[in-house]
């Protein structure tokens, strides 16, 4: 799977953007992930989604509330919708995706999606400044 992220750029504090994620195939059997690397700082998961989750969303304490992970499965595409962003929110913004047995395997059901990814988009970077 060939996973192909945009929509980032510069955003005033308060901002809502919107990233999306264009995969090269169907993301039915796979767990969709979201996460960010803040400059000098590790990557960090931000949010997964999966059809086959009871809850469908997950979301790390950092973004819930402000962040929503969804998937277009007609256009292959995955979304993060971004809101009242803060400078810390700087960073570069990846999409990953792993087959869902191997996701559940690795991070437990519902649990988040670190453990699992499989394959992972080139990042876009989202620069919150005024």
């Amino acid at each position: 799977v060939q996973l192909q992220a945009s929509g980032g750029g510069l955003v005033q504090p308060g901002g809502s953007p919107r990233l999306s994620c264009a995969a090269s195939s169907s993301l039915v059997n796979y767990v969709i992930g979201w996460f960010r690397q803040a400059p000098g700082k590790e990557r960090e998961e931000l949010a997964c989604f999966s059809e086959r989750f009871v809850d469908k969303e997950f979301y790390t304490d950092s973004v819930k509330g402000r962040f929503a992970i969804s998937e277009d499965s007609a256009k292959n595409t995955a979304y993060l919708e971004m809101n009242n962003l803060k400078p810390d929110d700087t960073g570069v913004y990846y999409c990953a995706v792993g087959l869902f047995p191997r996701v559940v395997a690795l991070s437990g059901y519902g649990r988040g999606c670190w453990n699992g990814m499989e394959y992972w988009g080139q990042g876009t970077l989202v620069t919150v400044s005024s």
